[in-house]
């Protein structure tokens, strides 16, 4: 469950700009489609989901927890257990294997690392042979479908994804959406994507336009 009230922010170094962000109510395993063009606010308001911005005023809610009323410390630790982000670019550990980026992930997240789960989640995501490959060993679809295993491993409550799609053709545009929607699916998360990209519109029953 996600609930926002009257979120509102401003950057310090363009104080003159106010975002005002419309209320959002997410039952569980409800997904949200939010479109807008660039410079509207899209990310910023991920980024206020996910914890890494402050407010302004309003309040952020995941499951029962107003997430800015915990302390920084507490944050960390909601956030790596409870919320996946996949970012537009690559955020794996470069020094690391496939399956050595997901056990630090389940590892940050105060997860017991399970090695079955591991291996499945890998198969699932067609990566089963590039286990023991390191981060610039794969190729940029890999490394996409890497990204989507690190956002979901922990096996989170929200999952947020930033232009997922935007500079994908059709064919791995819907991949890659199937992908977020079965795995936000099977880990009974809430799935919020944020996008220019107007062609992912029909797979979501809620979407609202910044």
């Amino acid at each position: 469950m996600i609930k926002t009230k009257n979120i509102t922010f401003k950057y310090k170094k363009n104080g003159n700009h106010r975002f005002t962000f419309p209320d959002i109510t997410l039952k569980d395993e409800e997904n949200l489609l939010i479109l807008g063009k660039s410079g509207i606010g899209k990310t910023t308001l991920l980024h206020l989901l996910a914890g890494l911005l402050k407010p302004v005023s309003g309040t952020i809610a995941i499951g029962f927890v107003d997430i800015h009323s915990l302390s920084p410390s507490q944050l960390d630790t909601f956030r790596g257990q409870h919320i996946g982000l996949v970012f537009q670019k690559n955020h794996a550990i470069q020094s690391l294997n496939v399956t050595e980026n997901l056990e630090s992930r389940l590892f940050f997240s105060r997860k017991a690392i399970d090695h079955v789960m591991i291996n499945d989640l890998l198969e699932q995501l067609d990566l089963s042979d590039f286990k023991k490959s390191k981060v610039n060993e794969l190729s940029e679809g890999q490394l996409q479908r890497l990204g989507i295993a690190l956002s979901v491993i922990h096996n989170p409550q929200v999952i947020l994804a930033d232009e997922p799609t935007s500079s994908l053709d059709d064919e791995n545009c819907k991949m890659v959406m199937d992908l977020l929607i079965n795995q936000a699916k099977q880990n009974h998360a809430n799935l919020i994507v944020i996008t220019h990209d107007h062609r992912i519109k029909p797979l979501f029953s809620k979407a609202i336009t910044l």
